[in-house]
């Protein structure tokens, strides 16, 4: 049934909650498994624009998505990874269709709904904005 699957982590405790229910979820279905990862600082969003050097954050999260990607290959995935800056719930819907896919399988945070008025929720928006299956699964 799931053929492509995006993960989006985040580098924070609360991705290994996703990557053990993606886990058994590729493993189920045989699916390809596309890491993504969307940077939101300051040096990350204008890099291109500036020509900056990568920020300390680019490094972290490129380093970061090949471990995790590293840990699957050697488990028999099919796995890439994607690194991407700018607005991250509309960066992760474009990365979801372009790339074909046809489930998101997000972790998401256990905060209230004031916080999430107060803060925006990743999870809530990429919901809204695809007609992908959209897999949530609440931190630990």
């Amino acid at each position: 049934m799931y053929t492509r699957i995006l993960v989006p982590l985040e580098n924070s405790e609360a991705d290994q909650t996703i990557l053990d229910h993606v886990l058994d979820l590729a493993r189920l279905h045989r699916a390809h498994i596309l890491f993504a990862h969307v940077a939101v600082g300051f040096a990350a969003r204008y890099q291109d624009a500036l020509d900056l050097q990568d920020s300390e954050e680019i490094r972290r999260a490129r380093a970061y998505l090949a471990s995790v990607k590293a840990r699957f290959e050697e488990d028999g995935f099919d796995a890439e990874i994607v690194l991407e800056t700018g607005d991250a719930a509309s960066r992760l819907v474009e990365l979801a269709e372009s790339n074909e896919c046809d489930l998101i399988a997000m972790a998401t945070h256990r905060h209230g709904i004031f916080q999430d008025v107060l803060r925006g929720s990743v999870a809530h928006a990429v919901r809204h904005r695809t007609r992908i299956p959209v897999l949530m699964v609440p931190s630990r």
